[in-house]
């Protein structure tokens, strides 16, 4: 069996490649891969059509810049996922530009069953796109519990598969210890992990209100320290645009898992930009606070058309809003620094620490790991 896949952003990566890791071991038979992904993707086998970052923007005014580049890239991929003789095309989060995929592919062989992996957010805006997806997407695999009514109810098949967050070890005392020695941050010294985007445009528009707040807490907190995770090819970005960071910022360009989820660990607060790195922060039980911006066309758009008053998704799954966010106009250093420090000063707010592990719980920590989940809905949606 072959299958063709695409992902465009980090996040979707991941999601390839652990999916791609469960049909492996699912298929008697045997399955190879062609498509679009990153470094995880391709470590599992893929050769990847382009590079995945050509994918990764954000927001209408962060998109019209490179509009005809996307347009070709998105003829590119339509054609090559109908040259490959897969018997299905996968595409994995980035809606935007996926969904232009599936529907040139669609028109051109309405028979190939087309899937995609990562509900969109219809329950928090634009809630007509359900039934346009359905025009083009057969069979949905959700992360969240409460998305299959929604994908179901628009004519697709949906399964709930879990959240890859919940197969993420969680890291004990010592290895978070170990973090903090292998980079000279003594026990007792405040650390706060910052989590700027995973996005160019994330880090260019974040990284100075971010760096407002934590100049704001270290006045306060003399001695603080910050590590920065980043993608790889963003670590030239991160690294100029925070040479002026107080506490001599740690930059860990594409950090593996393990000392990603260490540092999370180690740390006594995060700040983060609003998105799944959520959940990762709450599978460690990391204290956050939320920060995010977009362009203003962007921004003033998404408040037109949001149904929900929190973008949180700890908040959203707990069916709580212990986590504080700072969107758009409150946006204030200030503000996010008085956030941060509450959380140095008092420790971990019990209320955010129950929500986290009520989050986990909800994902599927326990049970069957995601990618195997997502792995066995897509064969039997082929079957």
């Amino acid at each position: 069996m072959k299958l063709f896949l695409i992902a465009g952003e980090p996040s979707g990566d991941r999601l390839g490649a652990a999916l791609m890791a469960g049909l492996r071991d699912l298929s008697p038979d045997g399955v190879s891969f062609a498509g679009i992904g990153g470094p995880l993707m391709q470590a599992e086998g893929l050769a990847s059509l382009f590079p995945m970052e050509d994918l990764s923007v954000m927001g209408l005014a962060e998109v019209l810049p490179k509009y005809f580049h996307l347009k070709r890239r998105i003829r590119e991929a339509a054609a090559a996922a109908l040259a490959s003789g897969a018997q299905a095309l996968i595409t994995i989060d980035s809606p935007d530009f996926c969904f232009r995929v599936a529907r040139i592919v669609k028109a051109a062989r309405p028979d190939l069953p087309t899937i995609h992996y990562v509900a969109p957010s219809v329950w928090a805006w634009r809630p007509g796109r359900a039934a346009r997806m359905a025009r083009h997407i057969d069979h949905v695999l959700a992360l969240l519990p409460f998305e299959p009514p929604y994908m179901q109810a628009a004519g697709m098949s949906c399964d709930f598969v879990g959240h890859p967050v919940v197969a993420e070890p969680q890291v004990g005392a010592a290895e978070a210890a170990g973090f903090r020695a292998r980079h000279g941050i003594a026990p007792g010294v405040p650390l706060v992990v910052a989590l700027p985007g995973s996005r160019r445009g994330e880090v260019t528009r974040l990284v100075a209100p971010f760096g407002a707040a934590l100049q704001i807490l270290a006045a306060a907190k003399p001695g603080l320290r910050i590590v920065l995770p980043t993608p790889a090819h963003l670590a030239p970005l991160v690294t100029a645009t925070t040479a002026d960071w107080p506490g001599r910022p740690v930059i860990l360009p594409a950090p593996d898992l393990a000392m990603r989820t260490a540092a999370f660990a180690a740390a006594d607060a995060a700040l983060a930009a609003s998105g799944t790195v959520s959940l990762e922060l709450a599978a460690q039980s990391c204290p956050m606070v939320i920060a995010y911006d977009m362009a203003p066309l962007t921004l003033w758009l998404m408040r037109r058309m949001i149904r929900i008053d929190t973008v949180t998704l700890v908040n959203l799954v707990s069916e709580t809003r212990t986590v504080p966010e700072f969107i758009g106009r409150d946006l204030d250093p200030a503000r996010v620094a008085e956030a941060l420090l509450g959380l140095l000063d008092a420790g971990p707010d019990a209320r955010q620490m129950r929500a986290m592990r009520l989050t986990m719980a909800r994902l599927g920590r326990g049970g069957e790991d995601p990618g195997l989940r997502a792995a066995r809905s897509v064969l039997s949606h082929l079957a």
